[in-house]
């Protein structure tokens, strides 16, 4: 099938193929996630992916839940419970870490719904010993989305404790900047903590650089230090909207060491049009989980009845064998896709870029 949108997308790989060796401008190499997680050796479908050290390699088949229904809770406990055996054979002795989406404080609309997370918690801490921590480094003031978004109470009702990892410490990366110039750029250690389980609970919505934002911009943008008096979050944006593939650049390069271990999608209500703080509700009622994060989201795009194909970054991690992106092998668990469509409004900037 002829791809409307291959020019951007050939242009980009093209970029990454030419880009790809500057991977080591942090000073040595980048070091891939321990391989000390992988799950049971009978479970095709359980395999952790490890970008950097499966860079290049073709991705195995992915298991994607996707159920639609009338209570958020509900759909997203329901989608987790579709691939339970993949998740608990693959925690292995790591150390749960929740990351929600809390872009901004006050913005309950955009924010990661706390009934999301508690079934993410109901279905994770019956087979996990040890605390749960739930993650954030907002890019305003992260104890105070907790407190705004009625993530206070989880802590009493669960063996959870939540964390501001903007006050974690840090290891320095390198993304490109203006002029393609190397920018220097801190990462919190937690995410590049190979003994954390990484599950990102995301929002679904609309994105004014990168057209969505799904599980995996959601570990990947906050990896970057916002110490409350200089935010690096960014650096991953700073060429503008003339040169908005660096965005998609720079998240394919730090994904190779920040990536979730498994997606939650809570699209109950996303967000629309000028997302992904600014943008409108939109009740879409459906949930998405899979240990593929790639899987996830292009399917999640294809919920939000846009054709995957236009998001670079996916398209480059699939490429790079980060995930798969092929939809012929990836298997839909639960809902049927096209009862659960919902066309979203692009944000008006990649409607214009796109000629959408």
């Amino acid at each position: 099938m002829a791809d409307p949108h291959g020019i951007h997308r050939r242009e980009f790989l093209k970029r990454i193929g030419i880009a790809a060796g500057t991977s080591a401008l942090a000073g040595g190499r980048l070091f891939p996630r321990s391989a000390s997680a992988a799950s049971r050796p009978d479970n095709p479908y359980g395999q952790i992916h490890f970008p950097l050290a499966k860079l290049g390699q073709a991705a195995p088949p992915a298991r994607v839940a996707l159920v639609k229904g009338p209570d958020r809770y509900d759909i997203v406990f329901r989608s987790l419970k579709l691939i339970e055996d993949e998740i608990l054979g693959s925690i292995g002795d790591k150390r749960i870490l929740i990351k929600p989406n809390i872009v901004l404080a006050d913005c309950a609309a955009c924010v990661t719904h706390v009934d999301a997370m508690r079934a993410v918690l109901d279905f994770l801490s019956p087979h996990v010993k040890s605390q749960i921590l739930i993650g954030e480094s907002s890019v305003h003031n992260t104890t105070e989305g907790f407190k705004y978004n009625g993530y206070l109470r989880l802590e009493k009702e669960y063996n959870a404790k939540l964390m501001d990892l903007n006050l974690d410490k840090f290891q320095y990366r390198y993304v490109l900047g203006l002029d393609n110039k190397p920018s220097r750029i801190r990462i919190i250690n937690t995410f590049l903590d190979p003994d954390f389980y990484v599950v990102s609970v995301a929002r679904m919505k609309t994105h004014n650089y990168v057209f969505v934002t799904l599980s995996i911009k959601n570990v990947i943008m906050a990896s970057p230090l916002n110490d409350y008096k200089k935010s690096d979050k960014g650096l991953m944006h700073q060429a503008g909207p003339a040169r908005h593939d660096l965005l998609h650049y720079n998240m394919f390069h730090i994904g190779q060491e920040v990536f979730p271990d498994l997606a939650v999608i809570d699209g109950f209500i996303g967000i629309e049009g000028n997302g992904p703080a600014w943008g409108a509700p939109i009740a879409s009622h459906v949930a998405l989980a899979s240990r593929d994060a790639v899987a996830a989201d292009i399917t999640a795009t294809r919920v939000m009845g846009f054709d995957p194909r236009i998001v670079n970054y996916l398209n480059a991690m699939a490429e790079a064998g980060m995930g798969q992106g092929d939809t012929d092998k990836i298997q839909l668990l639960g809902t049927p896709l096209e009862q659960c469509i919902t066309k979203y409004k692009p944000n008006a900037r990649m409607a214009e870029l796109y000629k959408l």
